[in-house]
């Protein structure tokens, strides 16, 4: 189930459903930085879908993780003369002078999932409230462990990106937040750090070493669920329990199956198919010049927290992601 964007938004991914947003020559590239996770595929096949649906001719690329040839993607996107640019940027400062280059050129540049530095000469950034996810993955964590001390081995994506920052910190917020609240001290500590590159493969790797290097640790929490999908695998082989696992963000089904037999503790509410939907709709608002002048800069979906008592809400066992 999809929630509704804030605000405008979700008026203008309506209007321009029942509109058909045809557009003459109408050609959208979408510059993925990674295609190395479930949730970037499914967010690449959304975009994709929505953009044909509109009439559009539609190039899509994987940067592979490698900031310099996602900027070559880019590059030769617009060469060869797309007037739509859906970009997921590998880093947000590293994409600026790309997109900015790219809204010189007349392309109109809609910005997905991962952030850009807010100076990028852009039509707007859509995506989920990675903090305000976290936060609620937060207090859920610190209601569901009350009184117990909490050893947390942290499962990051890549250094230096804002997203997995802005899921980490959020996550963080919420349970000292919410152990305050409900037994008056905070009482945990993060006992290590991995990075698995958002993958399952980078998950179970990091978690491996790190069950090791701390095997006292009760609690992996990762910035996705495909790197604690990971790190699960890392537990079972080596017979691993009393650990329990949840994600700042996601919600992708494998998670929400293990959330439903009680054996996934949370995750936030990212639905990468919306994410992209939404960008692609309002893009080609964009092209077509039916933005309106105060169009805001960023729109975020609203937040949520996917637990055993709502996750019917969202399971669906045929979804993509």
């Amino acid at each position: 189930m999809k929630k509704l964007l804030m605000g405008c938004v979700a008026a203008l991914a309506m209007a321009a459903g029942a509109s058909g947003a045809h557009a003459d020559g109408c050609k959208v590239g979408i510059a993925m930085y990674t295609l190395g996770a479930p949730y970037f595929a499914a967010q690449v096949a959304a975009a994709e879908d929505q953009a044909k649906k509109a009439g559009c001719e539609v190039t899509s690329s994987d940067g592979q993780n490698d900031m310099a040839k996602q900027i070559a993607d880019v590059e030769d996107m617009v060469a060869k003369g797309i007037n739509l640019l859906i970009l997921n940027p590998r880093d947000p400062e590293g994409l600026v002078p790309t997109a900015d280059a790219a809204t010189k050129a007349g392309v109109k540049v809609v910005v997905m999932d991962s952030s850009i530095n807010p100076k990028a000469d852009v039509v707007t950034q859509v995506r989920s409230s990675n903090d305000q996810n976290g936060f609620l993955v937060g207090q859920w964590l610190a209601n569901a462990t009350k009184g117990q001390h909490l050893k947390i081995i942290l499962l990051s994506g890549d250094k230096g990106n804002e997203v997995g920052r802005d899921r980490r910190l959020g996550v963080l917020k919420g349970l000292a937040e919410g152990q305050l609240n409900t037994v008056g001290k905070t009482d945990f500590e993060i006992v290590g750090q991995g990075w698995g590159g958002w993958s399952n493969e980078g998950g179970l790797a990091a978690m491996e070493d790190l069950m090791t290097a701390h095997a006292d640790a009760n609690v992996v929490l990762g910035e996705n669920d495909s790197m604690v999908l990971g790190a699960i695998k890392a537990m079972e082989a080596a017979g691993k329990t009393g650990v329990l696992p949840l994600a700042a963000a996601d919600g992708q089904k494998e998670a929400l199956a293990l959330i439903k037999e009680g054996k996934y503790g949370a995750t936030g509410l990212n639905d990468p198919d919306l994410v992209a939907r939404t960008a692609v709709d309002i893009g080609l608002k964009a092209v077509k010049g039916e933005l309106p002048s105060n169009f805001p800069k960023l729109n975020l979906t609203t937040p949520d927290v996917i637990t055993k008592e709502n996750v019917d809400k969202y399971y669906r066992a045929d979804a993509v992601f």
